[in-house]
C-alpha cells in the first residue's frame, strides 16, 4: 500500500474504517482480492511474483497491510518480499504485538517497510526503520511511505476528507473510493524530499498516482462493524488509471 487512512474505534457503527491505495508497477503481475484456495478464510489480493499480499483480512478477525518505506538510496536487490509479512500474519494465530516484535528482530532481511497488523483485540504498527512496536490507541491515522505520523501532503489531504466522511452514520464505500481516486498533485512547496527528484515527487504526491509505468493499481475500503460484519470493497486499475473491476465482499468476523 502507498496510502492508508483509518479510523480505529472512532465511529458508533464501525470498529474500523479503512481506505487504502496500492501503487505498483503496471508490469508486476497480481491478482485482485479473492478467497485463497489454500486458506478460504483469508480474503486478499495476491502478488503473483513473490506470492505475498499488500492488504488482507481473515474471517478469524485478522487484518494485515504493508507499505514500502521510500528510500531509493537504501533499496537492495535480493531481500525477502515485504508482502510475505502480511501473508504470514494472516495465516498465523500469533498475537499482533508478538508477531511484530519477531519480524522486526529480522528487519534487515527486508527493504524498508511499515506493517500494520491486528485482531479483534489489538491493532499494532511497526517499521524496520523505527525501534519498537506501537499498540495503537483509538484514533484517526494516516500512513504513506514514511513513518506513521509523517504528514506528507497526500496524508494530510486524505485525512481532511476522510474525517468528513466519518460524520456519516452509514458510510458508503463508493464515497471512500471516490476519495481514493483524487489525482490532484500536492503544491510544489509542500513536496517531500526523498531522493527521487522533483518530477517523481510531484507525480507521487497525489492520492491516486498515474504515470506511464507505475501507478495506483487498486483501491480498497474496509468497513468493520462492531458486530463483526466486515464489508470489503476493492476497485482495480490498469495503465493510465483505467478502472478495471470492482469487487465487494461481506464477511462475518468475531465481534469485538
Amino acid at each position: 500500500m502507498c496510502l492508508v487512512l483509518w479510523a480505529y474505534q472512532q465511529h458508533p457503527k464501525y470498529r474500523l474504517v479503512l481506505a487504502a491505495n496500492r501503487d505498483e508497477f503496471y508490469a508486476r503481475p497480481s491478482a485482485p482480492a479473492h478467497r485463497w484456495p489454500e486458506a478460504p478464510e483469508v480474503l486478499a489480493g495476491r502478488d503473483l511474483e513473490a506470492w505475498g499480499t499488500w492488504l488482507g483480512v481473515s474471517e478469524r478477525g485478522r487484518l494485515a497491510l504493508v507499505t514500502n518505506y521510500r528510500e531509493p538510496d537504501r533499496r537492495a536487490a535480493g531481500r525477502r518480499s515485504r508482502g510475505l509479512l502480511t501473508r504470514d500474519f494472516l495465516l498465523s494465530s500469533e498475537p499482533p504485538g508478538a508477531y511484530l516484535e519477531r519480524v522486526l528482530a529480522e528487519g534487515n532481511a527486508y527493504n524498508g517497510f511499515n506493517l500494520l497488523v491486528g485482531d479483534t483485540e489489538t491493532l499494532a504498527y511497526g517499521s524496520n526503520r523505527k525501534d519498537g512496536v506501537e499498540v495503537l490507541a483509538p484514533g484517526l491515522y494516516g500512513l504513506s511511505n514514511h513513518l506513521l505520523g509523517t504528514r506528507w501532503p497526500k496524508v494530510y489531504r486524505g485525512l481532511e476528507h476522510f474525517e468528513q466522511l466519518l460524520q456519516i452514520d452509514a458510510i458508503d464505500p463508493e464515497a471512500l473510493l471516490a476519495l481514493l481516486a483524487d489525482r490532484t498533485p500536492a503544491p510544489d512547496e509542500t513536496l517531500p524530499q526523498t531522493g527521487l527528484g522533483y518530477e517523481w515527487e510531484r507525480r507521487l504526491s497525489a492520492i491516486f498516482v498515474v504515470t506511464s509505468l507505475y501507478g495506483t493499481r487498486s483501491s480498497t475500503v474496509l468497513l468493520w462493524a462492531w458486530d463483526g460484519t466486515l464489508t470489503f470493497a476493492e476497485r482495480t486499475y490498469g495503465p493510465g488509471g483505467r478502472s478495471l473491476e470492482t469487487r465487494c465482499y461481506q464477511l462475518k468476523c468475531p465481534a469485538s
